[in-house]
């Protein structure tokens, strides 16, 4: 065996751990089904901006560890989102905050907004579908407008038919602070993600366009597979299911800024993506050239011509991969793990922090 380590997939876990196993003198291979590096995070550099081919990537994390480890590789632009949801030609802030209070209900203090949204909450009882639980948080009004019709496109069923678990919860900040998360440490990497990958896997053996075949299980001594752990197996229990999405990217000339923000929301039913994302203002400078890029999101069916994003965490999906993981437990030259590997929805930060603490305990 002339490697160490065959990672499959150059995405953000497979990256990670190869770059800590390369630096502790392991020889690693990492292959990707796709043309590049970098999985969902990758970036290319259009009209002098950092697109974000699959989706919007903002960084953001609590763990001193995992902000050290990626600005090692990168300077990061300070970067606060703060989305705008747009509802039948009106714009309201997100999350939901006083701005959107002051806006929907017209209310001034924190003490009139939550006396005004406990009254709008028709559904006080055990919910028994995501309508009724969120309706539960957040009253009739907001749930209507702000998270019916875009819950609906994403998940690509009505609320009423989608389980309550899907969301723990729906933020309410009575402050007046546009700031999607809290954590301590946000930003996007001044030079785009890819610039980050390419350093990861400098020392590694890199192979694209590469699907995983079972006779490489014998040029390493470890596998990291971060793919589907249902194809692995061959689907032997059933396909595990995922919502997928379809980007419309569109470059604009004569036009320095489309919609004045990076991430712009559109919650009714009927407008057929979910959002559409400006990548110039993810820089605190951005280039003023007369040209920007845009991409409209579209959430899609998952098949074999798209990727997984999202994986859809019911009850029937868990016990099937309940199966899968008990099969793996049989391969003890084999970590599953990531996203797809693991059938669990990670962000970007908790991605790093997997992939170290695997690192350190396989080397």
């Amino acid at each position: 065996m002339s490697y160490d380590f065959l990672i499959v997939g150059a995405g953000l876990f497979g990256s990670v751990f190869c770059q800590i196993a390369s630096a502790h003198g392991k020889r690693c291979l990492v292959i990707d089904k796709r043309n590049h590096i970098g999985g969902n995070c990758y970036t290319e550099e259009i009209e002098g901006i950092h697109v974000h081919k699959y989706g919007p990537h903002i960084f953001h994390t609590d763990s001193e560890k995992v902000w050290q480890y990626i600005n090692s590789f990168s300077k990061f632009t300070p970067f606060i989102n703060a989305p705008i949801a747009i509802y039948e030609g009106q714009s309201y802030n997100l999350p939901f905050n006083m701005n959107t209070f002051a806006k929907i209900f017209g209310v001034t203090s924190p003490a009139e907004a939550i006396e005004r949204i406990k009254a709008d909450i028709s559904f006080t009882g055990t919910p028994s579908n995501l309508e009724e639980k969120a309706i539960s948080l957040v009253g009739d009004t907001i749930y209507n407008m702000l998270v019916k019709g875009y819950t609906e496109k994403q998940w690509g069923k009505k609320c009423s038919d989608l389980p309550p678990d899907i969301i723990s919860r729906l933020p309410l900040r009575f402050t007046y602070r546009n700031d999607y998360f809290n954590d301590r440490y946000q930003g996007i990497p001044k030079n785009g993600y890819t610039e980050i990958f390419s350093k990861l896997l400098s020392n590694a053996d890199v192979i694209l366009n590469t699907p995983f075949k079972e006779e490489y299980e014998l040029i390493a001594k470890k596998i990291i597979y971060t793919g589907k752990i249902d194809e692995y197996f061959d689907y032997k229990f059933g396909r595990l299911e995922y919502r997928s999405l379809r980007f419309e990217e569109e470059t604009i000339s004569g036009v320095d800024n489309y919609q004045g923000n990076a991430v712009v929301n559109y919650t009714e039913r009927n407008i057929p993506f979910t959002r559409i994302v400006e990548h110039k203002h993810f820089s605190t400078n951005p280039i003023n050239n007369g040209k920007t890029v845009i991409t409209r999101e579209y959430p899609a069916i998952h098949d074999d011509l798209n990727e997984p994003y999202y994986p859809i965490n019911n009850y029937v999906n868990n016990a099937i991969y309940a199966e899968y993981k008990r099969l793996s437990k049989g391969k003890d030259n084999i970590i599953f793990a990531g996203r797809t590997g693991d059938y669990r929805y990670y962000d970007m930060d908790d991605t790093i922090l997997n992939a170290i603490e695997l690192a350190e305990k396989q080397i």
